[in-house]
């Protein structure tokens, strides 16, 4: 399996999971699946781009910042948001920005192909 691959199947599977824990009401467990996806949709764009994969959030944040202020942007609000679910208990409409900026973050990089 390629290293495409490999990103494209694990953006499925958070997203499969996030999508079953916003629905049973676990919605830490579904931000952070949906963040886990975002960061693995952003690592796609930057090793479809420069074929390197980021080793942190700092190279991931690096790297957005080079190539798409959007992106970096939104990845910068949605990590703040998301380090908060190590301590405190987010609700469903904090879940649902999680899940819609997915659509919004593949729209910006299909604009950037």
């Amino acid at each position: 399996m390629s290293i495409e691959e490999n990103l494209k199947a694990n953006i499925k599977e958070f997203l499969e999971s996030a999508g079953e824990d916003l629905t049973k009401g676990r919605y830490n467990s579904a931000i952070s699946s949906y963040f886990k996806a975002i960061a693995t949709l952003c690592d796609l764009k930057i090793y479809e781009t420069r074929r390197v994969l980021p080793k942190n959030h700092s190279e991931r944040f690096l790297f957005l910042k080079m190539f798409s202020l959007e992106a970096y942007s939104i990845m910068n609000t949605l990590f703040n948001e998301y380090t908060k679910t190590y301590n405190l208990r987010l609700g469903k409409k904090d879940a649902i920005i999680f899940q819609k900026n997915v659509e919004k973050l593949r729209q910006i990089f299909e604009r950037k192909t």
